[in-house]
């Protein structure tokens, strides 16, 4: 083992520190849930959760925002692939986001993931400082968790890459946007490209400068 995957390897089991408190506490399955696309203009929420019952070992699982996009989709298949986690998803779209506000949105879709997942966990770690109302789990939530626990790592980077994939594909109809390569997120270009273009179906219209935009009557994109 090289000093830098020694050094991962290490890093990795440090993240185990909430799931081993609730293993001792004899919670048997664990979960670990992140989201990606809360400040993106377009496009929906993804949230992920992993479950497991048991410490295991992915050398380079951290917070997804520290990895690159290779790295992400290097580390994904290995953790979708591993016998002892189980994955679920959940997406909350564009209009569902525009209907509820983007926390409650974030908060509901931890829920869907949730509801995805074979394996339900006996108690749930979620990255930042709110619960979700929508779970009816004992849960924790953790300031910046995906730097802290393994499980909701793992679930930041099955998020991010889950989301990142949606917004490539929305690239190929809206190429126009750029959408592959800021994501939905407010660059100079996507301001830009609203201004010019107009507002697609995917946009989140609570959003500004979207919302500014429509009370101004820019036509709306196909």
């Amino acid at each position: 083992m090289t000093q830098l995957e020694f050094s991962c390897f290490n890093n990795n089991l440090d993240l185990w520190l909430e799931e081993k408190q609730l293993f001792n506490e004899s919670y048997n399955f664990v979960g670990g849930i992140d989201e990606a696309g809360r400040g993106p203009l377009a496009g929906p929420v993804v949230a992920a959760i992993t479950v497991s019952k048991k410490i295991i070992k992915i050398p380079g699982v951290t917070d997804s925002k520290k990895l690159t996009s290779k790295k992400r989709l290097q580390l994904k298949p290995l953790i979708e692939s591993h016998p002892d986690l189980y994955i679920g998803i959940g997406i909350v779209s564009p209009k569902e986001i525009d209907e509820l506000n983007i926390l409650q949105a974030s908060l509901f879709a931890f829920k869907k993931a949730l509801d995805n997942v074979t394996q339900k966990p006996d108690f749930c770690l979620i990255d930042g400082n709110k619960t979700s109302p929508f779970i009816e789990l004992p849960q924790k939530a953790i300031v910046k968790g995906d730097s802290k626990s393994f499980l909701i790592a793992a679930a930041s980077i099955i998020a991010k890459e889950t989301r990142d994939a949606i917004m490539i594909e929305y690239d190929k109809k809206w190429p126009e946007y750029e959408f592959a390569k800021h994501k939905g997120y407010p660059t100079k270009s996507h301001r830009e490209a609203l201004k010019k273009y107009g507002i697609t179906k995917i946009h989140r219209k609570t959003f500004e400068p979207v919302k500014s935009l429509i009370n101004k009557k820019l036509f709306t994109a196909n």
